[in-house]
């Protein structure tokens, strides 16, 4: 089939490439002129295991391409997909301007039948605003299907092969029999399509990810009451997992979520909630819950090191999550910046999400590898739990420290193996 791509961010360059792997012709539009060149010469501006193979791989093979002309992509496809941002806005409630720009490029630009798909994460009766702007520009015959996703940022292409559903929102019989088909190749895995009204898909992708983040936040105050009581949270969790009713999955207490969709999304389904009259109570709580988590760290930090003016510390981890180079909203954000606001010296190190950190806090010192950012630290804080760190050699750690104090926010290590190495470790909940 023949598919635009309306928005090369993380969404629409993941969603369009696996399209083209299916063998699909795909045409990924943008504005951001840099980035389609960077594209066309190779370069991939995020970072996502597998998906610069992927890219290259289905470039060479002439079933993706990307371009800024507008008029060529939506012209030359079937189906349009809009996979532009929705960023917060100051009230905390999605900024639609991106979506309303691109229903208004594919209405001036509409040809024949299309249909076009909501990708982006949007509030609900946004598929109805999309249509009404299209009708204002175009005169052709066209549907509008909310179709959103549903990507965890480091498994996004295996997500995409192996979903756990498809959503598809639509009442036009049309539409809906040329979505099946597109999606045909991975409901060969037995993963349900499931066909609703576009309201109810897209308060499905919301309130997904507020129950998400229910979770996550929930088991955090778990583990703050486990520091409390004596307790590990490690033990609790595993014991409520192994409840087929609750399930072991977002039970990992840490320093809080961040991300692009967690955060993001528990907010704008505040709003929407306050929009139609509905106080969302436990959702608010789940926010604050997640904020104040973020903070927890600092005094254990300070309970090991003291006053922290003029001391050295380490942070390994800076993406909000392993497997990707995304900070929006990382947890790091917020912890390096009370270390420095107390006056400490930060250096730091992650994997691949450096550059972007960097431009946040230039002034930090960035390391090319863990143990060369340890050296007469006085703490290490660890803040994304990369599989790297979980084997590295302690006695070498412990060698470089001028204080063996390591502070970890995601549970990384063993308390009992960490002390008997002699470190002076805190968990979370632990």
């Amino acid at each position: 089939m023949k598919i635009t791509m309306v928005g090369v961010g993380y969404v629409g360059l993941v969603t369009g490439t696996c399209f083209a792997n299916l063998g699909n012709e795909v045409i990924c539009l943008d504005i951001d002129k840099e980035k389609i060149e960077k594209l066309n010469n190779g370069i991939i501006p995020i970072y996502e295991p597998g998906l610069n193979d992927l890219v290259k791989r289905n470039v060479k093979e002439k079933r993706l391409s990307f371009t800024t002309d507008s008029k060529f992509a939506i012209e030359s496809s079937d189906i349009i997909f809009i996979a532009v941002g929705t960023p917060q806005s100051e009230n905390g409630e999605a900024d639609l301007s991106y979506i309303r720009a691109a229903a208004e490029t594919i209405g001036k630009n509409m040809n024949k039948y299309k249909v076009v798909v909501d990708k982006s994460t949007v509030p609900v009766g946004t598929a109805d605003k999309v249509k009404q702007i299209i009708s204002e520009n175009t005169q052709q015959e066209f549907d509008v299907v909310s179709n959103p996703e549903f990507l965890r940022e480091g498994a996004a292409i295996k997500d995409f092969l192996n979903p756990d559903r498809i959503v598809l929102g639509t009442d036009s019989e049309k539409a809906k029999e040329i979505m099946t088909r597109l999606y045909r190749p991975l409901e060969r895995v037995r993963k349900p399509i499931i066909i609703t009204d576009s309201r109810s898909a897209e308060l499905i992708k919301y309130a997904s990810n507020a129950m998400l983040a229910t979770r996550i936040s929930f088991i955090n105050e778990v583990a703050n009451l486990c520091e409390k009581a004596g307790g590990d949270i490690k033990a609790v969790a595993r014991g409520m997992g192994l409840d087929t009713r609750i399930g072991p999955r977002f039970l990992q207490a840490g320093v809080g979520y961040g991300g692009s969709c967690f955060p993001k999304d528990v907010r704008a389904l505040i709003r929407t909630g306050e929009e139609y009259g509905v106080k969302f109570k436990i959702v608010e709580a789940v926010d604050e819950v997640n904020k104040d988590q973020k903070k927890t760290l600092l005094p254990k930090i300070q309970k090991l090191v003291g006053d922290l003016s003029g001391k050295k510390i380490a942070v390994w981890g800076l993406a909000f999550k392993p497997k990707t180079d995304d900070i929006r909203e990382a947890p790091a954000i917020e912890v390096v910046k009370q270390l420095l606001d107390s006056g400490a010296k930060v250096t730091a190190f992650d994997p691949v999400a450096q550059e972007h950190f960097s431009k946040l806090y230039p002034d930090v010192t960035y390391g090319e590898e863990p143990f060369e950012i340890l050296q007469d630290v006085d703490a290490l804080v660890i803040l994304t739990e990369w599989d790297s760190f979980r084997e590295l050699d302690k006695e070498k750690m412990k060698s470089l420290m001028k204080s063996p104090n390591v502070i970890d926010g995601r549970n990384v290590y063993s308390p009992k193996e960490m002390k008997e190495k002699g470190f002076n470790y805190i968990g979370v909940g632990r």
